[in-house]
């Protein structure tokens, strides 16, 4: 009896192995990748189609280069699972993105496979130049390839990379992963023909003639790329124009063709040398090619289906709130327009677009870019809604300085995934945002607390035309309080009051009020009567409440989503300015500690960071100067 054959992904261990592989064992090494890569993201959820898209690809860098002493980087890192599963966490890929688990991007003390971390976009091709440098200055480092998607392409750091790197000439490799325009895929005598083409052929004429060499179809194709780059055929591209030896389109699913192509570059390559390889997002698994988003990030799912597990809750997600709350008044108001940076269905500006698909405007990964468009749409008379995640509205700081504030433009920052995320990680999480806009002046900074008081939010920023206004939100389900049919514009600078006790205060600022509310039951049952208020505002502070708390209370904790210097540091600084800590007034101020809190899900983060309502418990006993043993305030 004929044992079957050992499958080759089982005979890897590292990237050595593939080594020596001949390229049609490769490609069937491909296949095996790519049903595993769908086998374990059916089990954590993550980013499943990004991954899908570069499988081919991955084995045929894995081949050719030699990791970890070449230093292979990829761009955002979301499609990084087949290189996790080829450099030796094949045994760990099912604990992807979870507690103690792998990250879903690369992270640099994960392995030594993965020379820089990432998670935002854009910066491959800035590494991947650092590390060119240091080789060439001694230091013990091989080759450098960035790996950069087409999106991710759109961001102008990467070409302040190009330009630099075109600038010095060094011996460096951009794969440029074009998603959004496959090829044919050639077979055949079509793919031996271009093997012998680039075994053959130097480098430099390559690049040059290969859109002439080209028989039929594949032609036109070419063209069509070249004009993607250029806006005009036959002259060169872009990346020529920059120092760049440009070689493409390959088609990225072909191991013929890649293999083909690396080999003859890494052989001949003296300067930096972009390939421009075409490829499908969710290649190879039906219900990713099919669906609108490629299934970029998805839940858990069933592989013979394709059906995504949904949520435990019935609440609506704080995204879809503020989606339909932002659509509602622009239906009232033709003024308002909207702002994406690549994110509309992330940001629920998608919702807007399906109405009102003229005034949503998506700037690509810009986030610089679409944080002074939206200035320059305000100072036209428009009222512009800037909808960005906390953790990449970061990447526009200097934008929101100079071009907003100091300007004092209305722009409407809608700031999604505040907080902890979960299984995206520390580089995802909306940690500074409350610090680093309520220290601007003349912004006003709201938070809510729950999805209904998302909806008055909107409508308060919608109504607001004296300066630059932002609202944050966390990312998920909301805790399912009743929405109201239209959003009530708020007094600046006000909070409320939501439950009255005399003895300790649980401020809460932002949508840890339910767990604040939580924690006013705990104390209750333990008899201390509790005032539990909702701030609303970081900026301006509600000073007549602070103070009122003050007053009234033994004690007052403040609680928020963000790092430290954010709202409790403004509330202690109003009340050492006020003199009302020299009364022996006892507070404790709730925030994120001063380190990265590592994946997990958002309730074993915050549990991390010290921040469930049995922590508030015990930072209102600990204020209270209370000894419950079963309790204990732990110093972040």
């Amino acid at each position: 009896m004929t044992r079957p054959a050992t499958p080759t992904l089982d005979r890897i261990a590292g990237p050595a192995d593939l080594k020596g592989l001949p390229d049609a064992t490769l490609a069937t090494l491909a296949r095996e990748l790519r049903e595993e890569v769908i086998s374990a993201v059916s089990v954590t959820g993550g980013h499943l189609g990004s991954s899908l898209g570069v499988v081919e690809l991955t084995v045929a860098l894995h081949a050719v280069f030699n990791t970890p002493h070449d230093k292979l980087i990829w761009d955002v890192g979301h499609q990084c699972y087949p290189h996790k599963i080829l450099t030796g966490r094949r045994d760990r890929i099912r604990t992807l993105r979870q507690k103690d688990g792998l990250s879903g991007f690369t992270k640099r003390s994960e392995s030594r496979h993965d020379p820089f971390g990432a998670a935002h976009s854009s910066t491959s091709i800035s590494a991947a130049l650092g590390f060119a440098v240091g080789r060439d200055m001694g230091q013990s480092t091989g080759d450098a390839i960035a790996v950069i998607g087409d999106g991710s392409i759109s961001a102008g750091m990467a070409y302040e990379a190009l330009n630099n790197a075109g600038s010095e000439g060094r011996r460096l490799f951009v794969i440029l992963n074009d998603n959004e325009m496959s090829i044919d895929t050639p077979v055949g005598a079509m793919s031996a023909y271009l093997s012998g083409l680039w075994a053959k052929t130097p480098l430099h004429q390559m690049a040059e003639g290969f859109e002439a060499a080209l028989p039929g179809p594949l032609r036109d194709h070419a063209r069509r790329a070249r004009q993607l780059m250029t806006g005009a055929p036959g002259q060169g591209t872009l990346f020529e124009q920059l120092g760049f030896t440009y070689v493409g389109p390959v088609d990225g699913h072909d191991m013929g063709q890649l293999l083909a192509v690396l080999r003859a570059a890494k052989a001949r390559a003296r300067g930096p040398v972009l390939i421009h390889c075409c490829t499908v997002k969710g290649k190879g698994y039906s219900f990713a090619e099919a669906a609108a988003d490629k299934y970029h990030g998805v839940a858990k799912f069933d592989v013979v289906s394709g059906a995504q597990a949904k949520g435990s809750s019935n609440a609506p997600a704080y995204t879809k709130v503020f989606g339909e709350a932002l659509t509602a008044e622009a239906s009232r108001d033709p003024a308002i327009v909207a702002v994406t940076a690549a994110m509309p269905t992330g940001t629920g500006t998608a919702i807007m677009a399906k109405r009102f698909p003229g005034r949503v405007f998506d700037v690509g990964i810009a986030e610089q870019h679409g944080v002074t468009f939206a200035a320059g749409l305000a100072a036209s008379g428009l009222k512009p809604f800037c909808a960005i995640y906390s953790t990449f509205l970061q990447r526009g700081y200097d934008q929101i300085v100079h071009d907003v504030a100091l300007q004092k433009l209305p722009v409407r920052f809608a700031i999604d995934r505040a907080g902890l995320v979960g299984a995206d990680g520390a580089t995802h999480a909306g940690a500074f945002d409350i610090a680093y806009l309520a220290n601007l002046p003349g912004f006003t900074v709201m938070a809510a607390g729950d999805e209904a008081e998302l909806v008055h939010m909107v409508a308060t920023a919608a109504a607001f035309d004296e300066g630059p206004i932002a609202f944050r939100y966390p990312r998920g389900e909301g805790v399912g309080v009743e929405l109201p049919e239209r959003g009530e514009v708020l007094e600046i600078g006000r909070g409320r009051i939501v439950a009255e006790g005399t003895q300790v205060a649980l401020l809460s600022y932002g949508a840890h009020l339910s767990e604040c509310r939580l924690a006013a039951e705990a104390l209750e049952a333990r008899g201390i009567s509790v005032t539990v208020a909702d701030a609303r505002f970081a900026k301006p502070l509600d000073t007549d409440l602070i103070e009122r708390l003050a007053r009234e209370h033994a004690a007052v904790v403040t609680v928020e989503q963000g790092a430290r210097g954010g709202f409790g540091a403004m509330v202690l600084h109003h009340l050492a300015a006020r003199g009302l800590l020299d009364r022996g007034l006892r507070i404790r101020t709730l925030t994120l500690p001063d380190r990265f809190i590592e994946q997990a899900s958002p309730a074993e983060m915050y549990a991390d960071a010290g921040l469930t309502a049995q922590d508030i418990v015990a930072g209102a006993l600990d204020a209270l100067g209370v000894a419950m043993p079963e309790f204990g305030v732990r110093r972040a």
